[in-house]
């Protein structure tokens, strides 16, 4: 539930853009009631937009800013003002709550490299948005709605129920005139069809942060679907790493495999690795290294999400041995090991 005292400025701003294309003077030349709606529109949009004026509102209300604008009179309360045009309250200053809708959850594929660096990524997405030539009425013009003459705008009905003599129950039931609408739309909206929504696309910049984690979900608060009748749900994303074909990631700590030659193997080696980042990571070793050893460099790992610490990069050894040698150099590694090993059975026996 949220409270409307703080409705968020870009829901305002929305609401505002469908009125004043609804209703401006353009659209309606010689109607004198829709300019009159026009002009008020913008001037509870300029306190509604304004963070100084609405402070004033919401503290002093009216007279506040009758006094800040030295007496003038032509101030009303910029809440019913919105209220009035939708006819449901969704702005009511003093209504408490508000539905709000379902949220969307969608998956975005990310480079692992773009989860390293942290990025910016352009998503279009598809969604139910308020129409705008009805400003979410559903009528095709504003005189086209009328107030249920059944359920009196209430939307639901008192039906009285007779359980024996002089016995009634009563109980309140949606009003099937106007669906439980309380309003009655005359002619229907020739772009929506009378439904005050439609189908239409938003672009949203995401923003990846360094050592956003897979599976991680970020969140746009109240930019889902749109509804005259309900506040907008979240759109969540879930992060989905796209395999990487040299590193793999294992919480914040990077794996990857290096192949040496044997003659690097016995004898130590220094190479360049090179990074997401396309930095050159140095892999120096001066000691024999085993098949599938693995070296760790501290802090070339990921980075953990907020904050500037890294994890580790785990690097482990391929040694590719010659397929064919020839018998010249068999004897000649066989001399080289096989001198250390007769010494030590020697010094074995002597003990």
């Amino acid at each position: 539930m949220v409270l409307l005292t703080t409705i968020a400025s870009r829901e305002i701003k929305k609401k505002y853009k469908q009125l004043s294309k609804r209703y401006h003077p353009d659209k309606n030349p010689g109607d004198k009631e829709a300019e009159q709606k026009f002009v008020q529109l913008a001037e509870a949009y300029e306190v509604l937009s304004d963070d100084e004026k609405r402070d004033i509102y919401d503290k002093y209300g009216e007279e506040g800013l009758k006094q800040r604008s030295q007496g003038g009179s032509g101030f009303h309360n910029p809440f019913d003002i919105f209220a009035s045009f939708f006819g449901t309250g969704h702005f009511g200053h003093h209504q408490q709550s508000e539905r709000q809708g379902p949220s969307i959850t969608m998956e975005i594929e990310v480079e692992l490299k773009e989860l390293y660096l942290g990025a910016q990524v352009e998503v279009d997405v598809s969604k139910q948005i308020i129409c705008e030539q009805c400003g979410g009425s559903g009528a095709k013009n504003s005189d086209d709605v009328t107030t249920c003459n059944v359920c009196g705008g209430r939307g639901v009905k008192v039906v009285k129920q007779q359980l024996g003599p002089g016995i009634f129950q009563q109980f309140h039931s949606t009003c099937e005139t106007c669906g439980g609408k309380g309003k009655i739309v005359k002619s229907k909206c020739p772009v929506c069809q009378g439904k005050k929504v439609r189908r239409g696309n938003e672009q949203l910049t995401i923003i990846i942060d360094k050592g956003q984690v897979d599976g991680g979900t970020i969140v746009f608060e109240k930019e889902g679907d749109e509804s005259p009748d309900t506040i907008p749900g979240d759109i969540i994303f879930k992060v989905k790493t796209i395999p990487n074909p040299k590193f793999e990631r294992k919480g914040d700590d990077l794996y990857a495999k290096q192949t040496i030659s044997l003659i690097d193997a016995l004898t130590g080696f220094e190479k360049n690795m090179t990074h997401l980042d396309g930095r050159n990571v140095l892999l120096k070793r001066d000691k024999v290294t085993q098949p599938e050893f693995v070296q760790i460099i501290n802090n070339e790992g990921m980075p953990q999400l907020r904050s500037k610490s890294k994890g580790d990069l785990y690097v482990q050894y391929t040694v590719v041995f010659p397929t064919v040698i020839d018998d010249h150099t068999k004897q000649v590694l066989k001399d080289l090991f096989e001198k250390p090993d007769t010494r030590n059975i020697h010094e074995k026996d002597e003990l």
